[in-house]
């Protein structure tokens, strides 16, 4: 008789369904989900842009080593403050919409 395979790997589709698999709340997945959002744009602008992560740092009031580790993805422990201080540093914007969520 084959066993299954607790270690499974669980595939997903979309951030809710993300949310769903790791036991997050709605509010938890909304909050992955504009970080993993806004990680992205700010990966493709420093990595597009003419600034260096040093010039960036300067103007968002934080270290070089925290804008390389958001350049790399890497924003565990960094705070989505500074996520958009750094975007306001590369001279960008957030714009705001608001939608209601999908029940």
């Amino acid at each position: 008789m084959k066993q299954s395979n607790p270690e499974k790997p669980v595939r997903t589709k979309t951030a809710e369904d993300l949310g769903h698999a790791l036991g997050l709340s709605a509010a938890e997945t909304g909050e992955m989900e504009f970080r993993s959002e806004l990680t992205c744009e700010l990966i493709r602008i420093i990595h597009d842009g003419t600034l260096t992560h040093a010039e960036i740092a300067k103007k968002a009031g934080t270290s070089r080593t925290r804008v390389t580790a958001i350049a790399n993805g890497n924003t565990q422990g960094i705070s989505t403050d500074l996520l958009i201080r750094v975007l306001s540093a590369t001279g960008h914007k957030v714009e705001l919409r608001v939608r209601k969520a999908v029940a």
